[in-house]
């Protein structure tokens, strides 16, 4: 059976940001165009579906890391920032992004609350991301044959 583990990340982020575009639970406010992921960034991002992206990647460290709280998730997805001439220091991505799209996974029951200890997947969740790398470890083993026998 494959699993998250078994395919490249970057490859099974932007199949499952995919399959989150017709999930209609998960919709971005419309204060996303304009917002920048932290205070690290310079710029908003420029890609139109990033809040789809960022769902997706959400999934998949509450998957390899849960349950998983909003803290961390917020500290995982900052950055350094340049200080004048000081040394670069680390500052903490925005959590309104991260909250309010936990909430819609949420909503869409992918994600529930494990009491004070923080979110985990739910196994429609689970069920969804296995199916996601499944398909992803398919295409994947289509360039790479010998990758085929361990699917």
């Amino acid at each position: 059976m494959v699993r998250v583990h078994d395919v490249p990340a970057d490859k099974l982020i932007k199949a499952l940001a995919e399959h989150l575009k017709r999930v209609p639970e998960l919709e971005p406010p419309q204060w996303a165009a304009y917002v920048k992921t932290g205070s690290h960034a310079e710029r908003p991002p420029q890609a139109a579906d990033w809040w789809y992206t960022r769902a997706a990647s959400l999934l998949r460290k509450v998957y390899l890391q849960g349950p998983v709280g909003l803290q961390q998730l917020v500290s995982a997805y900052g950055g350094s920032k340049a200080l004048s001439y000081y040394p670069k220091h680390h500052r903490d991505s925005g959590g309104s992004i991260i909250r309010n799209a936990l909430k819609e996974m949420e909503a869409a029951e992918l994600v529930t609350k494990l009491g004070n200890k923080g979110r985990v997947l739910t196994p429609k969740g689970v069920a969804l991301l296995d199916k996601v790398s499944k398909d992803v470890f398919k295409e994947v083993s289509k360039d790479i044959p010998a990758l085929a026998r361990y699917g």
